[in-house]
């Protein structure tokens, strides 16, 4: 297995695969690289080189009590890009990943960076207040941080209901979908996903979408109950400077499993125009 350490001695894990111009995943909340696994084959089989990582106090990278915040997310991002020394990149998020993306340029800037995918991804801030009303009050993401001290693996196992929209009327409801989630979910330390809630809660990533300058494609479902669209790429779209948003009508949180070959599609279509 491949491993970087970051400037502050962290071992991240990150699978380098395929060949070409490199396509860059960042996972969400609470899972690994693996949630990539389906856009990192299709990818890889058309002549992409597909790199993913797991983030800190994630899945196999190791699990630390300090610096489980968005800044660190994003300089071990940038660590790896700069160790792979990789240049007219894809950066591809999803939900807390995409807040990751953003951020990293946001602090990084666009020079390795070609373009940029957000999907279901938390952006510009989940958080209700007076200037976001549609925003998730803050008393659900204190219930998130209860259930995990609590009886974090029964969470995550009900998690996966409204995630992947198992909750709808017709919806095809698979077991091995909900274990694996469940298993990157227990891969990870308790301390830093329960830190991690804060970053994909409470931070405004309104000034990093601005940093986006480079061509950015937003993909949401209009049945996302996770990260709400009208609180999210709708507001980020109008924000980007280069963004253009997709809709999947009926479309639940986890779309890059549950909606795989559509997902991979756009982002074939995207990538190659």
């Amino acid at each position: 297995m491949s491993f970087i350490k970051t400037p502050d001695g962290v071992s991240i894990f990150y699978k380098d695969l395929g060949a070409g111009q490199p396509v860059v995943f960042c996972h969400g909340w609470p899972l690994s690289a693996d949630a990539w696994d389906s856009q990192m084959q299709f990818l890889g089989e058309r002549g992409f080189r597909v790199i993913a990582h797991d983030r800190r106090s994630h899945g196999r990278s190791d699990q630390v009590w300090d610096g489980n915040d968005m800044d660190h997310y994003a300089d071990d991002l940038a660590a790896l890009i700069e160790h792979l020394d990789l240049k007219d990149i894809v950066l591809v998020g999803h939900s807390t990943g995409g807040g990751e993306v953003a951020h990293y340029i946001g602090r990084h800037g666009t020079s390795r960076v070609a373009k940029a995918v957000l999907i279901s991804a938390v952006p510009p801030v989940m958080l209700q207040s007076e200037t976001n009303p549609n925003g998730t009050p803050l008393s659900a993401f204190d219930d998130i941080r209860s259930a995990l001290l609590d009886n974090r693996s029964q969470f995550y196992k009900d998690l996966t209901t409204p995630f992947f929209g198992y909750n709808r009327p017709g919806a095809a409801i698979s077991e091995g979908t909900r274990d694996i989630f469940w298993l990157q979910g227990m891969m990870g330390g308790l301390k830093g996903q329960y830190d991690c809630v804060h970053e994909f809660s409470e931070v405004d990533y309104s000034e990093d979408l601005k940093r986006m300058t480079i061509p950015t494609l937003v993909l949401h479902g209009s049945d996302d109950q996770i990260v709400p669209i009208d609180a999210s790429a709708r507001l980020s779209v109008d924000i980007l400077p280069q963004g253009q948003l997709k809709i999947y009508e009926g479309g639940p949180h986890g779309m890059p499993i549950t909606m795989k070959e559509q997902v991979n599609a756009d982002l074939l279509a995207f990538i190659q125009s």
